[in-house]
C-alpha cells in the first residue's frame, strides 16, 4: 500500500468516473487534442487508447493507495448534496467489494481500446466508436463507485445507449434485431427496478446507500422490503442475466463486435450481481431472505440450462456458433454467482464476488480469442472450424490453439486457475446457508450446481477437442498465429487468471471484511 492523501484519493476516484466522459467529448472534436496519427481515424483511436490508459493508471493508483488494512471502510469518499428536497447526493466511494470491479472495468476497457487500435471492427466513424466506448466505460465505473440509489440507477442506465449502438452499428449478422432485444429487455427491467428504488428512498427518507445500510429504518417493514426486492431484483436479474430472463444475451453476444462481447461479458453482467450485493442484501435483508430460495432455484436451473445448451451447440452437426456457446456458458457461470449471493453467508457472497472477477477475466479472454479466430477464418461456426477452417488449430496456429485451450480449462474451473475458487466457495456457501434458510433445499441446490460443473467440463473439453485437435495440420493452410498487439491485449488476462488462481487471498482479503460488515449491517 502507498500512503496517498485522502483528498488525492477523492480526486482520483472522481477522475476515474468523469474522465472517460471528458475523453468521449474530446473524441468528437475535429481532431483530438495533443494526438497525431497518419490519418484522423488513427488519431482518434490513439486518443481512445490514451484516455483509457490514463483511467487505468488512476484506477491502479486508487488500488495502491487503498487502505488494505480496513477494506470494509468506504474510502476516497465524496459526498455533496445534489437534490436536497429528496436527500439525493453526489456520493462516491469504494471499499473492498467495489475496488476489484473498478480495476477490472478499467483494465478490460483499456485492452479493448488497444485491440481496436489495431483491429477496428467494420462500421461507421471511428470517432463515434471511441466516444461510445468511453461513455460505456464511464457508466460502468460510475455504477461501481456511486453510493446513492438514484445515481446508481442513472449510471446503470447510462451504459444501455452506447452498448446498443456498438451492437447495432459495428456488429455482425442480425445486429439490429439483437440490439433492439438487448435494449428492450434491459429497459423494461430497469423501469420496474426504478419503482423499487423509489419505494426504498421515499419510505426511508434518504437514497444514501451507506445510511440505508448502517442506520435503522423501521419504515422499511418486511412487506415493503418484499416489494422492493421483487421489483429491484427483476431489473438486476435481467442484467445479470438470470434464467429465464437471459434470452437477450446469446443474440447480443453473437451479433456484437469482439470488443462489445468482451465488455458485455466482462463488466456489464457484473452490474446486476453487484446490485444484489450492494443494495438488496444489506438494505432489504428480510425481503431478500424471503426470495433467497427462489433465487437459488433459478440460479441452479440456469447452471444446468446453460450447460445443456452449450453441449447441444458443441455436438457435431449442430451448426453451433462458438460465440453463442460462450454466451450460454455465461448464463451458467453467473448462476454460480447468484447461488453464492442467495446463501446470504460470507462464504457464498465472497465466492460470488470472486466468480464475478474470474468470469470477467476468463470470458473476456475467450471472446478475444473467438474474435481472432473469426478474423482469420471468416467464421465462428463450430462445424466449419472443426472440419475445414480450424482443423488441428494446434498445428496451424499453436499459440492461438494453446490460449484457446487455456481459456477453456480456466472456464471449466480447473484448480489453480481463477475459475475454481468462486464456484467452490459458492457451493460451500450453499452447504451451510444463513439462518432462516432451508438447509435441505440448499443442499439440493449445491448438488445440482456441482453436477453443473461436470457438464461445464464436458462441453469445454468437446470444444477443445474439435477446434484445437480435430483433423491434421495439413488439412488447411497455416493461420497467422498470435500477433504482437494480440499478445499485449491478452497477456494481462492470462496472467491475472493464473495469479488469482494461485493466490486467491489477494482478492478474498479485500472482499471478506467488506462482506462481513455488509451482512452485519443487513441483520441490524
Amino acid at each position: 500500500m502507498i500512503d496517498i492523501n485522502e483528498s488525492v484519493m477523492q480526486v482520483l476516484l472522481a477522475f476515474v468516473v468523469v474522465g472517460p466522459l471528458i475523453g468521449a467529448a474530446a473524441a468528437l472534436l475535429p481532431a483530438p487534442p495533443g494526438l497525431k496519427g497518419k490519418s484522423p481515424e488513427q488519431a482518434v483511436l490513439r486518443h481512445g487508447v490514451t484516455v483509457t490508459g490514463v483511467v487505468l493508471i488512476a484506477a491502479i493508483a486508487l488500488a495502491l493507495g487503498f487502505d488494505h488494512d480496513h477494506p470494509s471502510k468506504m474510502q476516497a469518499s465524496t459526498d455533496i448534496s445534489w437534490i436536497p428536497a429528496l436527500d439525493v447526493r453526489i456520493h462516491l466511494g469504494i471499499d473492498g467489494i467495489s475496488l476489484p470491479l473498478l480495476v477490472l472495468t478499467a483494465l478490460l476497457t483499456f485492452l479493448c481500446a488497444l485491440y481496436s487500435y489495431f483491429k477496428l471492427p467494420s462500421g461507421p466513424s471511428p470517432k463515434a466508436f471511441v466516444a461510445l466506448l468511453l461513455v460505456l466505460e464511464s457508466g460502468t465505473l460510475a455504477t461501481f463507485a456511486v453510493l446513492d440509489l438514484l445515481l446508481f440507477f442513472l449510471a446503470f442506465e447510462m451504459v444501455l445507449i452506447p452498448m446498443y449502438f456498438l451492437i447495432a452499428r459495428w456488429g455482425g449478422e442480425q445486429r439490429t434485431q439483437a440490439a433492439w432485444k438487448f435494449i428492450l429487455y434491459t429497459l423494461l427491467g430497469s423501469v420496474v427496478m426504478l419503482l423499487g428504488l423509489l419505494l426504498i428512498g421515499l419510505r426511508a427518507g434518504t437514497f444514501d446507500m451507506v445510511a440505508l445500510t448502517t442506520d435503522n429504518h423501521p419504515e422499511l417493514t418486511t412487506s415493503v422490503q418484499v416489494i422492493a426486492v421483487l421489483t429491484i431484483g427483476i431489473g438486476l436479474a435481467v442484467k445479470t442475466p438470470m434464467w429465464p430472463l437471459h434470452s437477450w444475451l446469446p443474440d447480443a453476444h453473437t451479433a456484437a463486435p469482439t470488443v462489445g462481447s468482451v465488455l458485455l461479458a466482462g463488466v456489464l453482467l457484473k452490474m446486476g450481481t453487484y446490485g444484489f450485493v450492494r443494495i438488496l442484501l444489506p438494505i432489504t435483508p428480510d425481503g431478500f431472505r424471503t426470495f433467497a430460495p427462489y433465487l437459488a432455484a433459478f440460479a441452479v436451473v440456469g447452471i444446468i440450462y446453460g450447460s445443456l445448451a452449450c453441449l447441444a451447440l458443441a455436438r457435431p452437426g449442430a451448426k453451433g456458433d462458438l460465440k453463442r456457446l460462450i454466451a450460454y456458458s455465461s448464463v451458467g457461470h453467473m448462476g454460480f454467482v447468484l447461488l453464492g449471493i442467495a446463501t446470504m453467508t460470507p462464504t457464498g457472497v465472497n465466492g460470488a464476488l470472486f466468480a464475478n472477477i474470474a468470469h470477467g477475466l476468463i470470458t473476456g479472454l475467450l471472446f478475444f480469442l473467438v474474435g481472432a479466430l473469426k478474423d482469420r477464418t471468416g467464421t465462428t461456426d463450430l462445424d466449419s472450424l472443426a472440419q475445414e477452417s480450424g482443423a488441428a488449430l494446434y498445428g496451424r496456429a499453436p499459440r492461438l490453439g494453446g490460449l484457446l485451450a487455456f481459456g477453456a480449462v480456466a472456464s471449466l474451473g480447473l484448480p489453480g486457475l481463477a475459475g475454481f475458487w468462486g464456484e467452490m466457495l459458492a457451493l460451500f456457501g450453499a452447504f451451510r446457508p444463513a439462518d432462516g434458510l432451508s438447509r435441505p433445499a440448499f443442499l439440493t441446490f449445491m448438488a445440482i450446481g456441482a453436477f453443473g460443473t461436470l457438464l461445464t467440463a464436458a462441453y469445454m473439453l468437446i470444444v477443445v477437442r474439435r477446434v484445437c485437435m480435430g483433423g491434421a495440420p495439413q488439412e488447411g493452410p497455416r493461420l497467422a498465429d498470435v500477433q504482437t498487439y494480440e499478445f499485449a491485449a491478452w497477456t494481462p488476462l492470462v496472467a491475472l487468471t493464473v495469479l488469482a488462481g494461485l493466490w486467491p487471498a489477494a482478492l478474498l482479503g479485500l472482499t471478506d471484511p467488506a462482506v462481513q460488515q455488509l451482512l452485519a449491517g443487513g441483520t441490524r
